[in-house]
């Protein structure tokens, strides 16, 4: 009997040891796709992909997202390029350098998610009637050189008769995180903020937004996603599936009102009032900041190039159809 034991007990040993083995190596499936893609920043200006998540717009699609916050174009182009992540999202320009610089398995746009900039431009002291001549001679915290948000202040300089580089003393040193501190802390008659951050320091009473950039700088394929060459030849269905979530999260954000859209987007926004988030999504409304459509125009993207060669940072356009993946 006891012989018996033993070798019924090294059975269920011998058993429970294979299950446990076997439930180790075998991975939690959730029928869907993970997705690694580099946000280059996190802001209430996206908040199209934000509810595009949380309303499940892409596991409607079979996708799930991983989310990577990867401060600044450059470091999203990067991580792309190095297959770290799978999709970049980031300004319009990055591919336009990448392409430009001669690299072979470049990045091409699928989807834009904004159509115009999303900075305001908050001043340190209250202006009745605000110009922007009101910016000559003033030191301003501009957002880092070559990048969308320092371009089209720029370009909205130079429309409006004003040399930035003469005219406006501004400071593109400070990294795109830091800028609001930096103004809090004393830096700069003037700054260019994203939200919620130019909502928050125009209610601590350290300024006051006199301007939208966005409406300043006109209809351009602002932040957009991209992905490499390769990755799109290899992954049309995915592209396809990413950008059908995305095209749900503008008409979500387009057809339902401000409070509707705050809610949606919360949890992205911890640190965020539901009653600021409403304020600052009907700013971004009111300046028609998010597209009906991921697709863009050729005159749009034509646009953001007058932009960039104004900056002195391209030389001469590059052709629209190699750089814009429209799918099927």
């Amino acid at each position: 009997m006891k012989k018996i034991f033993i070798f019924v007990v090294s059975i269920l040993i011998f058993l429970a040891i294979t299950a446990s083995l076997f439930f180790s190596f075998k991975k939690p499936t959730s029928g869907l796709t993970k997705i690694k893609v580099a946000e280059v920043a996190h802001s209430v200006f996206y908040a199209p992909a934000y509810a595009a998540i949380s309303q499940g717009f892409f596991e409607e699609e079979g996708l799930e997202i991983d989310l990577i916050l990867t401060p600044g174009a450059d470091k999203v182009t990067a991580a792309v390029l190095s297959g770290d992540v799978d999709i970049g999202f980031s300004g319009s320009e990055a591919t336009i350098y990448i392409y430009s610089g001669g690299e072979k398995n470049y990045l091409k746009t699928f989807a834009q998610l904004t159509q115009k900039d999303g900075s305001f431009l908050v001043s340190r002291k209250k202006i009745d009637n605000f110009t922007l001549n009101d910016l000559i001679g003033k030191d301003v915290i501009g957002g880092r050189k070559g990048g969308m948000p320092e371009m089209t202040f720029e370009w909205a300089l130079r429309e409006h008769g004003i040399n930035p580089a003469k005219d406006v003393n501004i400071d593109t040193s400070i990294d795109f995180a830091s800028m609001a501190g930096a103004f809090i802390g004393g830096t700069g008659d003037f700054v260019t903020l994203f939200e919620p951050n130019a909502l928050q320091v125009e209610k601590q009473g350290y300024g006051y937004v006199v301007a939208s950039i966005g409406e300043l700088g006109g209809i351009v394929p602002y932040t957009s996603y991209s992905a490499r060459t390769s990755y799109i030849k290899d992954n049309p269905e995915i592209i396809k599936k990413f950008r059908n979530a995305i095209q749900k999260g503008l008409d979500f954000v387009n057809n339902n009102d401000n409070k509707t859209i705050a809610l949606a987007i919360i949890d992205f926004f911890p640190d965020t009032s539901l009653s600021d988030l409403e304020g600052v999504v009907n700013r971004y409304k009111n300046q028609e900041s998010w597209p009906k459509t991921t697709a863009f125009t050729e005159e749009s993207f034509n646009h953001l190039q007058e932009i960039m060669i104004a900056a002195g940072v391209l030389e001469e356009m590059v052709p629209y159809q190699d750089l814009i993946y429209l799918g099927d």
